[in-house]
């Protein structure tokens, strides 16, 4: 009979447990699914149309101070396949969400068994808001949940390996974190955090030493951390190690407001209200009721803790611990006197953090239980208390995770790429002109990560699009929501007359010119009207005096072409390519594109 009830009893934690990651997977691809490019996945998607998948400096690229060599490849041909459609990439979010979320469950199985009690870290992990954010994020995800994946099969694997000493373990083990290591860096935790697992889980169960976890897992531990030590020697050749700001202060600062605004919030399904200028990522502002439910709720936990079980301090050492270890290396990369607080409530940082607490969560249950008093003792009000409780969590957690979701569709990428897609298909049908290269609007992606910024690579891989080239006869531009209208050049600067009567400056293959401006322009992408007069089909080579050549196709006759010029200077150098051209230029503006103003009857 008691069999029975024991496989009952499995049956009935295993099923619940299964419909808990079914219904967090709902809401995860409502979040997956409602969201869309941004930022960094854009820069992902430039660099895919741009360069080889297999090339060593695709996929191992300085990536704002990560290696995820991993995530480029996934990334890449993701976009490859179909170029700016984001249910695919939604899709993984949700594959990869599955995949973290079943490795979470069977490490917290393997630790805890098919004990009811199973269901409260899985409930945590499934459902925080502290995930959210480092989930909605395409670019971001796959970092993380590869490495959320890794990090709790390899505990799990570690766990098995000490029980049991079976080699295999260790193996696979080994295989899965080099996995991880290959989507974040930050993976480089991982082996750390299965030793300290395993030897939390010895102490609070009395079934071995720190010394008996190395000896039983050196066939993990020992390679794990030759793999870890090539693995660094990898990052510092290919980051700029200059990022690292060594700011102190402000990590402190940081970290102080992670924990406040942040982790605290998010143990009682916090933050509740979120916060965005775009183009920046939402921010967590937690009301004072949350943050103070919050304290109270952790304070309370803790105190249970050590009234119900022995030997739990240890876990509540090594939760803290990781909650400042796993921020501060983050913070000091990213932290300067120029650094708003507000990136420490991003909460992206934190989705490892949640593994670990759930994790540790699990081995505080498996301590033995105090002598206590009666209210601790399983009861059926205890079981109300808890239900009641873990229904209060999950409801905070889904409306955190609503405000969320209205605050992240905030997007004007979306827009922003839809009318771009459509503009440029027709604009390929009316005219087989190129288009001059551009920047897309700042609020969708800045100047800072040029060129991916670049709609020669943001649209790389669309098939129907012009061609982009460095000069053009039908002069184009994507306006600031990215529709495709004609476009004129602004007269920031002009070409001076030229010294030849009826010609202005003569151009031929002996005979280059040089065409002041009446004015000098600073560093900046320029664009130049050019009327011409050729003798024959040729090409010329322009550039101002401080900036790159480009190309420019010339055909007989008088003609007009406009020609994007990137650089500095006080004239435009001209040379003819072709034997036998010549050509007059006549004077014409300099500037930027701008949309062209309808005529008025």
């Amino acid at each position: 009979m008691r069999i029975r009830d024991s496989a009952l009893a499995t049956s009935w934690v295993a099923r619940t447990a299964a419909a808990l990651i079914v219904v967090a997977l709902a809401i995860r691809a409502v979040l997956a699914f409602g969201g869309f490019f941004y930022w960094d996945d854009l820069i992902l998607i430039g660099r895919a149309g741009t360069q080889s998948l297999l090339s060593l400096s695709y996929l191992f690229d300085d990536h704002d101070g990560h290696v995820m060599p991993g995530a480029f490849l996934v990334a890449g041909a993701i976009t490859r396949l179909a170029p700016l459609e984001w249910v695919w990439p939604a899709l993984s979010l949700v594959v990869l969400q599955l995949l973290a979320s079943l490795a979470v469950l069977r490490t917290l199985h393997v630790i805890v068994g098919w004990r009811p009690v199973v269901l409260l870290p899985l409930t945590f992990f499934l459902f925080t808001p502290l995930g959210v954010p480092g989930f909605a994020w395409w670019a971001a995800a796959l970092n993380s949940l590869p490495m959320l994946a890794a990090l709790a099969w390899v505990v799990g694997d570690a766990i098995m390996l000490v029980r049991t000493e079976n080699q295999r373990y260790a193996a696979t083990g080994l295989l899965v974190y080099v996995g991880g290591l290959l989507f974040f860096e930050k993976a480089a935790v991982i082996p750390f955090v299965a030793f300290a697992v395993v030897c939390a889980l010895a102490h609070v169960t009395s079934q071995g030493s720190v010394a008996d976890a190395w000896r039983r897992g050196q066939r993990l531990w020992v390679p794990a951390l030759v793999v870890t030590a090539l693995w660094a020697v990898v990052y510092l050749v290919v980051v700029d190690q200059k990022r690292w700001s060594g700011d102190v202060a402000m990590t402190l600062e940081l970290l102080g407001r992670s924990v406040t605004h942040g982790i605290v919030p998010g143990l009682v399904g916090g933050p509740w209200d979120w916060q965005r200028w775009a183009p920046a990522s939402p921010w967590g502002t937690p009301p004072v009721a949350v943050m103070v439910l919050g304290w109270v709720a952790l304070a309370a936990v803790v105190a249970v803790s050590f009234a119900r079980k022995r030997r739990i301090g240890v876990v509540w050492l090594l939760a803290v611990g990781y909650a400042v270890a796993c921020q501060i290396p983050i913070y000091l990369m990213r932290s300067s006197q120029f650094t708003a607080l507000e990136l420490a409530q991003t909460l992206r940082y934190l989705p490892d953090l949640v593994v670990v607490l759930t994790l540790l969560a699990a081995v505080g249950l498996c301590a033995p239980n105090r002598p206590g008093p009666r209210w601790l003792v399983a009861s059926r009000g205890r079981s109300v208390v808890i239900a009641t409780l873990v229904a209060f969590f999950i409801a905070s957690s889904l409306y955190s995770t609503t405000t969320f979701l209205a605050s992240w569709r905030d997007n004007p990428a979306r827009g922003y790429l839809q009318n771009a897609q459509a503009g440029l298909a027709g604009a390929a049908q009316r005219s087989s002109a190129p288009m001059l290269d551009q920047e897309a609007d700042p609020m969708v992606l800045q100047r800072v990560v040029g060129p991916e910024n670049r709609a020669s690579h943001m649209f790389a891989l669309l098939r129907d699009r012009p061609e982009f080239a460095g000069a053009t006869t039908d002069l184009r531009m994507l306006d600031s929501a990215g529709r495709v209208v004609d476009a004129q050049v602004t007269w920031v600067r002009s070409i001076a007359q030229g010294p030849q009567p009826n010609c202005g400056y003569l151009v031929q293959p002996d005979l280059p010119v040089r065409m002041p401006l009446d004015g000098p322009l600073l560093p900046a992408d320029w664009t130049a009207e050019i009327n011409y007069l050729a003798n024959s089909d040729g090409s010329m080579m322009m550039s101002l005096s401080e900036g790159g050549e480009v190309k420019v196709p010339v055909r007989p006759g008088l003609n007009r072409v406009f020609v994007r010029l990137a650089g500095a200077g006080n004239a435009i150098d001209v040379r003819a390519n072709t034997a036998a051209l010549s050509v007059c230029i006549a004077s014409g503006p300099v500037g930027f594109l701008a949309p062209k103003l309808p005529q008025r009857g």
